[in-house]
């Protein structure tokens, strides 16, 4: 493998990830905050699909006098895509409400309430894909302003000339659609939210012992809420990504394809820490590189057939859930309903 081959691998693998560690600091926040969140998955469907849908017909040309069963456009240019950012957190941040509402408010069970999303999410995409475009619960490919484009950076092709680094700085870190170094900035932020902040000392005490918290006079109910809602916030601009990021732009059925488990597995492996985060959502990224770029590879003895080197991600997802690398201790209060004492 020549230097330019590597950088293309590691180019993609920054695409892959984008996603997964968006969703991945998405249940970082949920469930540093005592609230157990399988949903991702479903959370990321619904904002694909809202977010393709709204970038479709905000981008749409303006018809003055639509006729019966015509429905005008907006029109709108490069706002149109941001649109359909902002109609995507949205879908996910009422996929959160909803879970929120269950598991905080309800005090029910939060697995439950997660599957719940997921199936709703599969089942209301669709349907509504389906009454609005017909096209098989498809909406219509986004092209132009309706979808995100790739940026080139400053000085990227004059520096190319510098040795390693210029193709690098070129290759993969210039490039990529502004999603990708908005879940990249995110990291940081995370960080410094969590471990920085009285906001974040707070949500980490709360996942701990919230009743320490409660005593102290601070709202375990607000500070849960505030972290769900968050959660939704970073799912929906993943959604978004997977629908307007990428390059088959719109939505198809069931496309998150189990990123929000992987993001999941992400997160147990990353031991609910931002940084570590960010390494092993890029790992499940490379995994996920290989796997589409390396088919049917010969070993000599014999050939590792595609569907292996696809299903790697997912390998490595089962054996991080089952407990095989390490032990990661969750946050003491996590999935636990919390009961104020009178």
């Amino acid at each position: 493998m020549d230097l330019a081959e590597l950088f293309q691998l590691f180019d993609s693998t920054m695409r892959n990830a984008a996603p997964l560690l968006l969703a991945c600091l998405a249940g970082l926040f949920s469930e540093r905050s005592g609230i157990f969140d399988i949903g991702l998955e479903g959370k990321m469907l619904a904002a694909a699909f809202a977010s393709a849908a709204v970038a479709a017909w905000a981008a749409a040309p303006y018809v003055a006098d639509p006729f019966p069963g015509q429905i005008s456009g907006l029109g709108l240019g490069w706002a149109a895509a941001w649109l359909g950012v902002t109609a995507g957190m949205l879908a996910a941040i009422a996929m959160s409400a909803l879970h929120g509402f269950a598991s905080i408010t309800l005090r029910g069970n939060q697995l439950i309430s997660g599957v719940a999303i997921n199936f709703l999410a599969a089942g209301v995409t669709v349907l509504v894909g389906e009454a609005l475009f017909s096209m098989g619960g498809q909406t219509p490919q986004l092209t132009g302003a309706a979808r995100f484009t790739a940026i080139e950076l400053p000085l990227a092709e004059t520096r190319r000339g510098i040795p390693v680094i210029g193709p690098f700085y070129a290759d993969v870190i210039s490039g990529q659609v502004i999603l990708v170094y908005i879940a990249l900035l995110a990291v940081p932020l995370t960080a410094w939210i969590l471990f920085s902040t009285r906001f974040g000392l707070r949500l980490r005490a709360v996942g701990e012992n919230p009743g320490a918290v409660d005593t102290a006079g601070i709202s375990v109910t607000r500070q849960r809420y505030s972290a769900v809602l968050i959660c939704g916030v970073l799912c929906g601009i993943a959604g978004a990504y997977l629908s307007m990021g990428t390059s088959a732009a719109g939505f198809v059925k069931d496309m998150t394809a189990g990123r929000g488990f992987i993001a999941l597995a992400a997160l147990i492996f990353a031991k609910w820490r931002p940084w570590p985060a960010l390494w092993a959502c890029l790992l499940f990224g490379l995994l996920e590189a290989i796997g589409s770029k390396y088919q049917n590879v010969d070993v000599g003895a014999f050939v590792i057939p595609v569907q292996f080197m696809q299903a790697l991600p997912y390998i490595l997802t089962v054996v991080i859930l089952a407990g095989f690398i390490g032990k990661a201790i969750p946050p003491k209060a996590g999935g636990q309903p919390y009961v104020k004492e009178r």
